[in-house]
C-alpha cells in the first residue's frame, strides 16, 4: 500500500482544507502516515501570509528529501499560488498547485515518482459560489474546522490572501448543511466555523448568520465556535445569540492589527480604534465570561515609537484577553510593499517581544479570575504526565486527572490552579 504524509502551514482554513485532501488519499488506497515518516508521496498545504511562511515551506521540502530522496512531493495552496516559478527553482519539488484545484491534488498524480520537472497547475481563482464534493472526511482532531468561505475583497494594504486566495466567494448553504450533519453523525460535538473573511458570507439570501443559525440547529453539535472574524462583519445580533444559546462559545477573535488611528488608514482598515472597541465593549457587557482575542501587526512601514505605544495602550486598556502577533513582512503585489519608511527587523522583533509580555500578563489575568468557576471541558488529548487536556467554551486551556474519562467527552470540571499557560480543573459534577 502506498502511503501519504501532510504538513499544513498557516491558518485553520489550512488545516480544514487539509483534512479534505487527506480524505481523497484515503479513498485513493493510501494509508496516511505521520510527516515525520517515510512516504511514497508528501503534500505541504503552504501558506504566503509572511516571508517566514515562505521560508518553512522550502526548508520542509528539504526535510522531506533528506527522508527519503524518492518521496513524490506536492506543494499545494497559497505560495504556489503567488510564487509558482520560485517554487519551480527548488529542488524536488514534483507539483506545484495553486488555490483553485488544491482539493484535487491526487487527480493530478499519475504515478508518485520523482519527475525532472515540476507539473505546475495554477489556474486563475473562481469567483463563483462553491461545494465540497468529498465526503466522509477523515478528520483526527476532536473539533471538526467547516469551510464555509473564501477569499477576500477587502484588499488591506499589508495582505496578501486577495491574490493568493483571490476574491471572496461562499459555499453553498445546504452544502454546508450536509457537512455538518454528517459530522455530527460522526460524533463530533464541536465544530469551528473557518474561512478567510467569514463575516461577508452570502449565498441565495443567506448570510453569516443564517448560517451560524443552522449549525446551532443541528442535532448532536454541543459547540459551535466562530474563528477568526473581521471587525466590520459582525452585526450585533451575534452578541444576543451568543448571549442565549450554550452552543455557541463565548469566544471571538477579531483582528485590530493596530492600535493607532494613523496606521490602521495606511492599512486601509475599514474602522478606526473607538469603533472597533465600542463592539468589543458591547461583547464584554453583554456576555460574561466572553474570551476575546486579537491580531495586531508591529512595525508596519511608518509606524513610529510614539504609534507603537498608543497600539500597546489601546490592547492593554481594553477587555481584549490575548493577542496574536505578527512582525511586519513585505509582501509582493501589496501596496503595503511600496510603502517608504521600513522599520528594521531589531525593532520589529523588540516590538513584538514587549506585546508579547503584555498578552500573556492580560491572559494569566483573565485566568486567574476565571478560577472557582465551573465550566465545559471537551476533552482532546492525554499529556505527557498522564493529564487529560482541552479547552473550556470560552478557550481557556484545562488539564484535569479525572478517572475514567476519555477523549471527545464534554464534561462539567471546576478550575482550580493556574499553572504556567494551563488551568488545572477537578471534577465538576460533586
Amino acid at each position: 500500500m502506498l502511503k501519504a504524509s501532510f504538513y499544513t502551514l498557516g491558518c485553520r482554513l489550512n488545516q480544514a482544507e487539509t483534512a479534505l485532501i487527506s480524505s481523497t488519499f484515503t479513498d485513493g488506497g493510501y494509508e496516511i502516515v505521520p510527516f515525520n515518516e517515510s512516504a511514497d508521496v508528501c503534500v505541504i498545504n503552504s501558506c504566503t501570509v509572511t516571508e517566514h511562511a515562505d521560508a518553512k515551506c522550502r526548508q520542509l521540502v528539504r526535510q522531506v528529501l533528506k527522508r527519503n530522496p524518492q518521496t513524490y512531493v506536492a506543494v499545494v495552496g497559497c505560495y504556489s499560488q503567488t510564487s509558482s516559478e520560485a517554487l519551480k527553482k527548488v529542488d524536488g519539488i514534483d507539483l506545484i498547485i495553486g488555490t483553485q484545484e488544491k482539493l484535487k491534488v491526487l487527480q493530478h498524480i499519475d504515478e508518485p515518482s520523482k519527475t525532472p520537472q515540476p507539473k505546475i497547475v495554477r489556474d486563475t481563482v473562481d469567483r463563483k459560489s462553491f461545494t465540497i464534493d468529498i465526503k466522509d472526511p477523515k478528520i483526527k482532531t476532536t473539533r471538526a474546522n467547516i469551510k464555509i468561505q473564501d477569499g477576500c475583497d477587502f484588499m488591506c494594504s499589508f495582505c496578501v490572501i486577495p491574490f493568493a486566495r483571490g476574491r471572496a466567494r461562499s459555499r453553498a448553504f445546504w452544502d454546508i448543511q450536509r457537512e455538518a450533519i454528517d459530522l455530527a453523525s460522526q460524533g463530533f460535538k464541536e465544530l469551528v466555523i473557518t474561512g478567510v473573511n467569514i463575516g461577508t458570507y452570502q449565498f441565495e439570501g443567506k448570510s453569516f448568520l443564517d448560517v451560524l443559525k443552522m449549525l446551532l440547529s443541528i442535532p448532536g453539535l454541543e459547540r459551535i465556535r466562530i474563528s477568526s472574524i473581521e471587525p466590520t462583519t459582525i452585526p450585533y445580533e451575534l452578541l444576543d445569540i451568543m448571549a442565549d444559546n450554550e452552543k455557541l462559545c463565548p469566544h471571538l477573535h477579531i483582528p485590530l492589527q493596530s492600535g493607532c488611528d494613523k496606521t490602521l488608514s495606511a492599512m486601509k482598515r475599514k474602522y478606526n480604534v473607538k469603533e472597533y472597541m465600542e463592539f468589543i465593549d458591547a461583547a464584554y457587557k453583554k456576555i460574561p465570561n466572553i474570551m476575546l482575542a486579537t491580531d495586531i501587526i508591529v512595525g508596519f512601514p511608518g509606524e513610529t515609537q510614539t504609534d507603537f505605544a498608543q497600539t500597546c495602550a489601546t490592547f492593554r486598556d481594553s477587555p481584549l484577553t490575548y493577542v496574536h502577533v505578527f512582525s511586519f513582512s513585505q509582501r509582493d503585489k501589496t501596496a503595503a510593499g511600496r510603502l517608504p519608511d521600513k522599520i528594521d527587523p531589531r525593532t520589529k522583533k523588540q516590538r513584538s517581544k514587549e506585546l508579547h509580555v503584555l498578552s500573556d500578563q492580560k491572559k494569566q489575568k483573565f485566568y486567574e479570575q476565571s478560577l472557582g468557576q465551573t465550566v465545559r471541558l471537551l476533552v482532546e488529548n492525554q499529556s505527557h504526565n498522564g493529564h487529560w487536556q482541552g479547552f473550556s467554551d470560552n478557550y481557556i486551556k484545562i488539564a484535569v486527572d479525572i478517572p475514567g474519562i476519555k477523549k471527545n467527552d464534554l464534561i462539567n470540571v471546576q478550575l482550580k490552579e493556574v499553572l504556567d499557560d494551563v488551568v488545572y480543573a477537578t471534577n465538576g459534577d460533586f
